[in-house]
């Protein structure tokens, strides 16, 4: 059978043939007719590395006093540290409604920058602002001319915030609401924690739900799930340090001021930065898709109609349900690590945290790894399920005894960092795989309505992982050997992996963004093109079916 490019050369072909050829080739005629080609520019790194670091520093906030709850507790009686996460999760759900439809009025790089100055001022409330009283100080010690006055300008703000604030909420927020020792260490009362809190919620979703904005916008195709990858699973890295650091430096009042401090002033820095060098997009788009849309004049619609049009588009349910079972996993072990480890033989707090902060790496890193993978291959359905199918195996050590050999804390540790490896990159490969079978659609409206159902989902399965850690079930009790037990929480997870599989293996969507990238290269093929709703290649009939689809 003669190849593509030899019937568009032979100028004795039938009418009929030229119609074949027209339906095969008709977006990639499109793009041959484009006034520019797909570019990449190096400062997609740098957008890459800001949007990172702010989800990092977003989730150390929401997280980090959850390796010292104790202290917490001493210094803030009658409250608690997870009340903070709480109140966290609850805005970040609330602001994921919002995200999609202020995005697409203001861009990109106004929001990233704003939500950014909106979370330093929530670091700045929960460290204090007396505390720019002592920095100012500071600053006049050193004697700089532009430092003269800087102490009675900041002293004079802050008693000016105070005169203007009704009775009741300065009442609320006085010093004289602390014990002795959460005053003398300059912590700030507890309506402000809340209050700096609920702001740091609220801009999290602009760092969570634009990675595969910011990808699409910036990253050429094969890049795309590499860059998701890690700007949605660099938040884990906040976890990490919130376990490492936090663990460390607040262990009584003195060190939760300090280490809310360190935090600010970290914030502050990337704040800064981001105002510098963040940009709103490109000179010119990064590939074919992305011309398709701008060439087309794509207005996106408010974020209620976007939900409706999403659910009503053929396989977005499937990497919906793949990222919820990911993420609420990965929440689980988070939320109930101190458990998972201590039955497990590891009881010294260092190692524990250890053990915490190694399961996020791993998230990162098999993120990064294996969206390279499928940046490369588009292999989404494949490799889905076998990270599912890992994720089933390595939770079952998590919470499995056998009698015979009792603890066995190296298979405990290497089956949490096996986890993290292959639960951890379902969340980033299933949100382009959403945003691929719902092209042209917002990308941002992707990822909201899926943190959205992965947090509700999370929220509700907590209680329910929280029970179940106290249910034990024993079996092959009359076989030495093998006589063992299984706690109930790993259960759960298995059955929620097991029915993630189930309902996966029903994908069978086209991938209508990686066509629009792949057709370029179509018509020099010999008559096969790529079979975007599984990764591999198929007849020509099929691939010129596929593309009529999508240009209609």
């Amino acid at each position: 059978m003669a190849t593509n490019k030899e019937r568009r050369n032979d100028s004795n072909v039938s009418d009929k043939d030229n119609l074949s050829l027209s339906d095969q080739s008709l977006s990639n005629i499109k793009y041959k007719q484009y006034p520019i080609e797909p570019k990449v520019y190096p400062q997609r790194w740098t957008q890459l590395a800001y949007l990172s670091l702010l989800a990092l520093l977003s989730d150390w906030i929401c997280f980090s006093l959850a390796a010292s709850p104790s202290s917490f507790a001493n210094a803030y009686p009658n409250s608690s540290a997870a009340d903070l996460i709480d109140i966290f999760l609850f805005t970040n759900v609330a602001s994921c409604f919002l995200v999609t439809d202020v995005v697409a009025r203001f861009g990109l790089g106004a929001c990233i920058k704003g939500a950014a100055a909106i979370m330093t001022a929530g670091c700045l409330l929960r460290s204090g602002l007396p505390e720019m009283s002592l920095f100012a100080n500071a600053v006049s010690d050193t004697g700089l001319p532009a430092a003269s006055g800087m102490a009675e300008t900041s002293a004079s703000l802050v008693q000016a915030v105070a005169d203007v604030l009704p009775d009741s909420i300065s009442d609320l927020i006085s010093a004289d609401t602390l014990t002795e020792a959460s005053r003398s260490a300059g912590l700030e009362p507890y309506p402000l924690l809340v209050l700096g809190t609920i702001l740091v919620g609220f801009a999290q979703p602009y760092f969570q739900c634009t990675p595969p904005m910011l990808s699409a916008t910036w990253f050429a195709s094969n890049e795309r799930a590499t860059a998701t990858a890690t700007a949605l699973n660099f938040n884990q890295i906040g976890i990490a340090i919130a376990f490492l650091v936090g663990g460390q430096m607040a262990q009584n009042e003195v060190g939760i001021h300090d280490y809310f401090a360190l935090i600010t002033v970290l914030c502050a820095l990337v704040t800064l930065g981001t105002f510098l060098q963040f940009q709103e997009k490109p000179p010119s788009p990064p590939s074919y898709s992305e011309i398709e849309k701008l060439i087309r004049g794509e207005k996106e619609p408010p974020f209620l109609v976007s939900v409706k049009k999403l659910f009503g588009t053929p396989g977005f349910s499937i990497p919906l349900a793949a990222f919820i079972c990911s993420i609420s996993i990965t929440n689980i072990v988070g939320t109930f690590i101190d458990e998972v480890m201590e039955r497990g033989g590891i009881t010294n707090q260092l190692g524990i945290d250890l053990a915490g902060a190694g399961f996020e790496f791993a998230i990162l890193l098999g993120g990064i790894i294996i969206g390279g993978y499928v940046d490369e291959t588009k292999q989404y359905k494949s490799v889905t399920l076998a990270c599912l199918a890992a994720t089933m195996l390595f939770v079952i050590p998590l919470g499995l005894t056998d009698h015979m050999l009792g603890n066995e804390p190296v298979l405990l540790v290497m089956a949490l960092l096996g986890l993290g490896l292959s639960c951890g990159p379902i969340q980033p490969i299933n949100a382009e795989l959403a945003v691929d079978v719902t092209y042209p659609s917002d990308e941002t409206a992707v990822e909201s309505v899926q943190q959205v159902g992965g947090n509700l989902v999370s929220a509700l399965l907590v209680p329910v992982a929280e029970w179940a850690l106290k249910q034990d079930y024993e079996f092959f009790k009359q076989v030495r050997p093998l006589d063992s037990d299984i706690r109930g929480d790993v259960v759960l997870l298995f059955t929620v992996a097991a029915a993630t599989i189930i309902y996966f293996t029903t994908f069978d969507s086209p991938l209508r963004r990686t066509m629009a990238d792949s057709e370029e290269e179509s018509l020099d093929s010999d008559d096969t093109t790529p079979d975007v709703s599984s990764g591999i290649y198929a007849s020509e009939e099929r691939g010129a079916s596929q593309a009529r689809e999508f240009v209609s």
